[in-house]
């Protein structure tokens, strides 16, 4: 068992610490799927801790049109100067993430147009780009309407695989949505459904549906559930290290699933808690 009490055949944890420092008690390679909504560079005050990267001058990884991942991230800071803060923040997270997924294991980043253009440079540069699965398209349609440019109606999910030839995905798994046209298809697929492509149509959390638990950025069940059925088998670890209102680890454990769930707002580990209840064991880490 780790220093902070996480085994392969332990509870649920719900930790409470700076994610950072919670991740590094965490061994090698112990989680099959890692999806994280990690705060959108929006300008807005964030708390931040400037880390330096872990790799050498001369980059451990090949990326971007071959470049060491120490000359991507100078090209990118080069390009803008916000871009630095933010991903100064990201990029150690993201570090973490690749050492602890398994093998066969997923990594799931969500964002918005803001920084995914950043993200899929950097992350191919991390991961491989070889290791690039998808880039999903999560659209919904609410809230305001810009009468100055195209309303911006959708986030960014961006797919990587530990390893590009022994991932884990099965798609048989996976909730089927209707046809949009289906007078074109027979009425026995029409009664089946179809499989999802990298375009999910999906509402938001309801202001006054069930699922609604008071969290600002929370994140509809459905949207969590095909990316855990897809990606995880019953039994498997699940990781979200920047877990908000506690979604992931809701939909986790109601699909059989072991999870982790990891935040620093005390606003949130309140919704957590009350959210997951006795599925798992509180764990509170002082930040050093």
């Amino acid at each position: 068992m780790t220093e902070l009490g996480w085994a392969p055949d332990g509870p649920n944890l719900l930790v409470e610490a700076n994610n950072l420092d919670a991740l590094a008690q965490l061994p090698d390679e112990s989680f099959r799927l890692i999806y994280i909504d990690p705060p959108f560079n929006t300008g807005r005050v964030q708390s931040r801790q400037a880390m330096t990267t872990k790799r050498s001058a001369e980059g451990t990884r090949k990326g971007f049109k071959g470049n060491t991942y120490e000359s991507v991230k100078g090209l990118l800071y080069s390009y803008d100067d916000a871009f630095a803060d933010y991903w100064e923040f990201l990029e150690p997270r993201l570090e973490e993430a690749w050492r602890l997924l398994d093998d066969a294991g997923t990594l799931y980043l969500h964002l918005d147009y803001r920084e995914v253009h950043y993200a899929k440079v950097v992350l191919d540069a991390l991961f491989g780009r070889e290791n690039f699965l998808n880039e999903i398209i999560w659209a919904y349609d609410y809230g305001a309407k810009s009468q100055s440019r195209w309303p911006a109606k959708h986030d960014t999910i961006l797919v990587y695989v530990k390893n590009p030839t022994g991932y884990y995905f099965n798609n048989e798994e996976v909730d089927r949505e209707p046809y949009m046209a289906p007078g074109l298809v027979t009425p026995e697929k029409v009664a089946r459904g179809k499989l999802p492509t990298d375009v999910w149509w999906h509402t938001i959390v309801s202001p006054t549906g069930r699922e609604k638990t008071g969290y600002a950025t929370q994140k509809p069940e459905g949207i969590l559930r095909r990316i855990i059925q897809a990606s995880s088998a019953a039994d498997d670890w699940v990781l979200d290290f920047f877990a908000g209102s506690g979604t992931t680890g809701a939909v986790a454990g109601s699909l059989g699933r072991r999870f982790v769930v990891i935040d620093q707002n005390p606003d949130a580990i309140s919704v957590m808690t009350r959210r997951l209840g006795e599925q798992v064991r509180s764990v509170l880490l002082p930040h050093e």
